[in-house]
């Protein structure tokens, strides 16, 4: 009892920080999604996997782009990665390019979007087929509500979840023919964590249940 009131059903406040120090993530246990993952290789399975992904009200967005090491270089996005709670769809975008159902699944206006940096991802996924995207959300914006500084998705999801997103795969080559395992596993935790994020970043703005630390790093 805490000042005669039974604290059995209290629920504990969880601290967050404004800033993530970069060198404490290693220390903490790695995070990886564990669900199961479907490359997509071709238009036709293009066009399947949209119609499945139309169904669900938010989706979890991210893209990989082979990268290129010589100055002011940019190559065309080589994966979109789309994430359900569960399931998690690879479309390789160096095979089948941006066809008509994915771009009417970046377009439709039911299916939220969320992701990490948006802007960037679909001025990229633009330069394969122009398109305007509808209802999406950018964690970098909404984090912002909860006093959040550090807009990074590893800093963010150790902020919120205490876990490591490892970032070991992020310049390997994403046109290779036939994507590893490490690649795949990475390339679908990052769209999945972007629904985590959101979940967590909106519970945590409705119940208020959270206490902001700001820190000098």
């Amino acid at each position: 009892m805490l000042y005669g009131v039974c604290t059995e059903h209290v629920t504990s406040v969880k601290t967050i920080f404004d800033k993530y120090d970069k060198n404490a993530i290693a220390e903490l246990p790695k995070e990886q999604f564990e669900g199961r993952i479907v490359v997509i290789q071709s238009v036709g399975e293009a066009k399947r996997a949209v119609d499945y992904l139309l169904r669900f009200p938010r989706l979890g967005i991210d893209t990989e782009t082979r990268p290129n090491f010589k100055p002011g270089g940019m190559n065309p996005v080589s994966l979109l990665q789309v994430a359900t709670p569960t399931i998690v769809f690879l479309f390789r975008l160096n095979m089948i390019g941006l066809p008509e159902s994915i771009v009417r699944l970046l377009t439709d206006t039911l299916v939220q979007k969320i992701g990490l940096s948006l802007h960037d991802d679909w001025s990229q996924l633009a330069r394969r087929t122009p398109f305007q995207p509808a209802n999406y959300l950018d964690l970098q914006d909404y984090v912002k509500r909860l006093g959040i500084i550090d807009m990074s998705l590893q800093k963010l999801y150790a902020n919120l979840f205490h876990k490591k997103i490892s970032k070991s795969q992020r310049l390997s080559n994403w046109d290779n023919d036939v994507l590893t395992e490490p690649q795949k596993r990475y390339a679908a935790t990052d769209a999945w964590a972007c629904l985590r994020l959101y979940d967590e970043v909106n519970h945590l703005l409705t119940t208020r249940n959270y206490r902001l630390v700001k820190v000098e790093i």
